[in-house]
């Protein structure tokens, strides 16, 4: 026998509070290995020979407690072991029985929060239900199911009795595929209020076309600060020419006009020769527009080329 260090199931605890689960994996290990009939009663068609019935002595006893080893150090007959474990443990049967009918009686699906918890209960009691001898069948399951969902679930339920179901695991497949929809259906709902749109992201947007007007700036020469000597290359800012700012350019601007009109006049005017220049320059210098780095967002008004309207009480209003 291979590998007999190693417990293929849980040992009988010495208690016998695992021993209904215990025998029927041990009498499925021993059918496996060919020794089902040393457990049996003697029947002198199919008698185990000495060697057989030593081979399952040693796994039985693999599989108990120390304390019930020494307690059946003498027993050498499979047959006899199991009996003797039989008449002492056997009334387990009693003791998880009536608890385990209690359970059925009180499960609801509408007590669990998800299906799958609901469907572990429901295999965990119905398994105790057949060790103890109890038959529950796929058409009980189905009747537990349906009976139990929530009365604001009421349609649904009737909904899913008209399918016809035939199989428990075909009911709770169903039901499962359902909860994982409305799950992702409650996500999208709640990651923003109702009728709302996404926010532009107006800085990455300014940022993508910073980054191409660099390289656009390297491949073809222009900018500010560029050298021919093949030596360190500074880093090129995009200037539109239409309002004086960075970040994007003269095509895409989208300044408002009465700051473009200003701008304008401060470069035509630069000597101060008119009272606008004047104006331009104490309030809107060239250093102050750059630091300012205006957001398009704010100034948005209903120009060509605009996405927006301003309101009378200076608000925006956005159009998809």
């Amino acid at each position: 026998m291979e590998n007999i260090s190693k417990l293929e199931f849980m040992a009988l605890d010495i208690s016998g509070k695992n021993y209904l689960s215990w025998i029927l994996d041990a009498e499925i290990h021993l059918d496996a290995m060919g020794l089902g009939n040393t457990i049996k009663d003697v029947n002198p068609l199919n008698e185990a020979s000495s060697q057989e019935k030593a081979k399952a002595m040693i796994f039985l006893r693999h599989h108990l407690d120390e304390g019930l080893k020494a307690e059946y150090l003498t027993v050498k007959d499979p047959a006899d072991l199991w009996n003797n474990l039989k008449e002492r443990y056997d009334h387990q049967k009693t003791v998880i029985l009536p608890r385990a009918r209690f359970d059925w009686l009180h499960l609801r699906l509408q007590d669990f929060k998800s299906v799958s918890e609901y469907n572990s209960a429901m295999f965990k009691i119905t398994s105790q239900l057949k060790l103890c001898g109890e038959t529950i069948t796929d058409e009980d399951m189905l009747e537990k199911t349906f009976s139990t969902f929530h009365a604001t679930n009421m349609l649904l339920q009737q909904q899913y009795r008209e399918k016809g179901f035939k199989k428990y695991c075909e009911l709770i497949s169903c039901l499962l595929v359902a909860e994982q929809n409305n799950e992702l259906l409650m996500k999208n709902h709640q990651s923003r209020p109702t009728g709302s749109s996404p926010f532009p992201e107006v800085n990455a947007t300014s940022s993508n076309y910073n980054g191409r007007g660099s390289n656009r700036g390297r491949s073809r020469g222009r900018g500010r600060g560029r050298g021919r000597g093949g030596g360190r290359k500074k880093k090129v800012e995009n200037v539109c020419h239409r309002c004086g700012m960075t970040g994007h350019w003269s095509r895409t601007c989208r300044t408002p006009k009465h700051f473009f009109d200003l701008y304008q006049a401060s470069l035509k005017y630069k000597e101060g020769k008119n009272a606008e220049t004047n104006f331009v320059q104490n309030y809107f210098s060239e250093d102050q527009l750059e630091m300012r780095h205006l957001d398009v967002a704010d100034y948005l008004t209903n120009t060509e080329g605009t996405n927006g309207v301003m309101d009378g009480d200076g608000s925006t209003q956005f159009f998809p």
